[in-house]
């Protein structure tokens, strides 16, 4: 068990352990084929099911739907239900998935600079359409 100390500001600071089990347990929300697809589709606002589905090619309604309810779980994504007929629902980031922002921009930047040695087109032979893979930036 991870023993916890105190902070000034009084939230418990993990042992050498605890940041590591910390980390894993962020990848673990954030990784997957289509989770970092949908944060990254609603990093401008607020999109409709059907706009998120069309922003992310190859995605089924079943795949998104269960992925966006992970996401909300674990309080990346909210859900807003508009008591309309017929009803219009409504998907944003939360503020600590906008806190992301700044990490999803640190990898396309590392995914510009180190295109062309990382050979990223490789990944994307089977998808019809492909996304464009920056080249390294000079």
């Amino acid at each position: 068990m991870t023993e916890a100390r105190e902070t000034q500001d009084s939230r418990p600071l993990f042992d050498s352990a605890g940041p590591r089990i910390c980390f894993h347990a962020a990848l673990k929300l954030l990784t997957g084929k289509w989770k970092a697809e949908i944060l990254w589709s609603l990093r401008e606002g607020k999109l409709r099911f059907g706009e998120l589905m069309r922003s992310i090619p190859g995605i089924t309604q079943h795949m998104l739907t269960t992925q966006l309810r992970e996401l909300e779980r674990h309080g990346l994504v909210t859900r807003t239900v508009f008591p309309e007929v017929p009803p219009r629902v409504e998907y944003e980031l939360t503020e600590a998935a906008r806190d992301l922002r700044i990490v999803f921009e640190a990898i396309r930047h590392w995914s510009e600079k180190h295109g062309d040695s990382l050979n990223l087109e490789a990944d994307f032979d089977d998808v019809e359409e492909k996304p464009a893979v920056p080249s390294r930036l000079g």
